[in-house]
C-alpha cells in the first residue's frame, strides 16, 4: 500500500534518542531549550514556546490572550476539528466561515460578514500549507479591532512575501505531529513578537508555574509561585531531539514535497474531471496534496484506488456539519461542495519516483476505464 502520508525518520533521530535516554531525564529540559533556540534561529523570531502538540498551541494562545466564555473566534470550518476544539475548550465560541473554491483558504468576505461586538479574533488555517493573504486580513483585524491567531499546523517552512511564516503577523501556531512537514513524533509551538505574552505563555504551559524566568527548562527548583490558570501543555525533551535533527533536513524535506506536488499538478491537470488547487510552490511548503474531483466521481476513484493499493484521504469534513458544532441554518456552500469533491493523494518524503508515477497512472486508467464504459 502506498500510503497517503508518514513521518520520515532515520538512524540520526534514534542516535538524538538514545543521547537523551542516556541523559535519564525526559521532560522540559535542555534538549527543548535547544529546539526552541533552533526554531528561532530558521524563522528568525525572537519568541518560541513549544507545547505537546499543535492543538494544544491554539488553546494556550487563546488562553493567555483572554479568550473565553461570551467570545467569538471565526475560523474556515473546512479544518481539522483541532481548530474548532482548541476554540471550544477556550470557553469561546467557534463561528465557522466559508472557504475559496479554488485554495480552500478562509474567504476573507465571508469573515468581515460574520464579525459581531462578540467577534475577538480570527484564526485563518494554512491549507495545504499554504499562506493567507495575511495583508488583507491584517487590514480587516486592525479596522475591527481584532487578534489573528494563524494555524500554520500544515505551513512550516512556507514563506509570504519573502519571510517564513511565524516572522510577521500577531501569533502562528505549528504542529510537529508524525505526518507534518517535520516532526517530533508529538508537539507544536507558538511563535509571538511580544516578549511578555511569551513569558506568560512560559507559564501557563506548565501549570501556571511562575519561577522568574524560562528556569523550567533549566532546573526544577521548589520554590515557586502560581498567579494564574495552567496547563501541563509543554514539550519534553525526547520530542525535541527528535525536532531538532527533523529541522536539519527541513529544507529537503520541503523540496521533495514540492518536486511530488509538482510532478501531480502536471500531470493531473489535463484531465477535464481533475482540478488540482491552486498552490504556488515557490512559497508553499506543501503539507497535503488535494485535487477535487468533478461530477460525482470521487468516491469511486478513492474505492478504485485503494483496490489498486494506493491509500487517498479525505481533509475535512467542514466542523459546520459535525453534530457538535452544528448551527441551525448555517449553510457555507463553497465548503459543502468541496466536501464532496476532495481528495488527498499520497504525499510524503518516502514517496519514490515510481511510486507517484503509480499514482498518476492509476488515476488516468480510472477515468480511462469509466470513460469507456458504455
Amino acid at each position: 500500500m502506498i500510503k497517503v502520508s508518514r513521518g520520515c525518520l532515520g538512524d540520526e533521530e534514534l542516535l538524538a534518542l538514545r543521547s537523551v535516554f542516556e541523559g535519564g531525564y525526559f521532560g522540559a529540559g535542555r534538549e527543548v531549550a535547544t529546539f526552541e533556540e533552533q526554531l528561532r534561529s530558521y524563522l528568525s523570531v525572537e519568541h518560541v514556546v513549544t507545547t505537546t502538540n499543535g492543538t494544544a498551541a491554539l488553546h494556550l494562545a487563546l488562553d493567555a490572550l483572554g479568550i473565553g466564555a461570551g467570545d467569538e473566534v471565526i475560523v474556515p470550518s473546512l479544518t481539522y476539528a483541532a481548530s474548532f476544539q482548541a476554540i471550544e475548550c477556550s470557553g469561546a465560541t467557534p463561528v465557522a466561515c466559508d472557504v475559496c473554491p479554488n485554495t480552500l483558504l478562509l474567504d476573507i468576505s465571508d469573515v468581515e460578514r460574520r464579525i459581531t461586538a462578540k467577534t475577538r479574533a480570527v484564526m485563518p488555517v494554512l491549507y495545504a500549507g499554504q499562506p493567507c493573504d495575511m495583508d488583507l486580513l491584517q487590514g480587516l483585524a486592525s479596522r475591527y479591532g481584532l487578534r489573528i491567531i494563524e494555524d500554520a499546523a500544515h505551513a512550516f517552512g512556507s514563506t509570504y512575501r519573502g519571510r517564513k511564516v511565524g516572522s510577521f503577523g500577531d501569533i502562528t501556531c505549528f504542529s510537529f505531529d508524525s505526518i507534518k512537514n517535520i516532526t517530533c513524533g508529538e508537539g507544536g509551538a507558538i511563535i509571538c513578537r511580544n516578549g511578555s505574552f511569551a513569558n506568560l505563555l512560559r507559564q501557563k504551559r506548565s501549570l501556571g508555574i511562575r519561577r522568574g524566568s524560562d528556569a523550567a527548562l533549566k532546573t526544577r527548583g521548589w520554590d515557586f509561585d502560581i498567579d494564574t490558570r495552567g496547563f501541563r501543555y509543554h514539550m519534553g525533551n525526547i520530542n525535541a531531539a527528535i525536532g531538532s535533527v527533523q529541522l536539519k533536513r527541513v529544507e529537503e524535506f520541503i523540496e521533495r514535497r514540492r518536486t511530488i506536488a509538482r510532478r501531480y499538478d502536471a500531470a493531473l491537470h489535463r484531465l477535464p474531471a481533475v482540478q488540482p488547487l491552486c498552490i504556488d510552490y515557490v512559497v508553499t511548503a506543501p503539507h497535503i496534496y488535494v485535487i477535487r474531483v468533478k461530477d460525482g466521481r470521487r468516491d469511486e476513484l478513492m474505492k478504485f484506488l485503494d483496490r489498486h493499493g494506493i491509500e487517498t484521504g479525505i481533509n475535512y469534513a467542514p466542523n459546520h456539519l459535525h453534530s457538535y458544532f452544528k448551527r441551525e441554518n448555517l449553510i457555507l456552500p463553497e465548503a459543502e461542495k468541496a466536501y464532496q469533491e476532495i481528495l488527498t493523494l499520497p504525499l510524503h518524503c518516502d514517496l519514490s519516483d515510481s511510486d507517484v508515477e503509480e499514482v498518476i497512472n492509476c488515476v488516468r486508467n480510472y477515468f480511462q476505464t469509466r470513460d469507456m464504459k458504455p
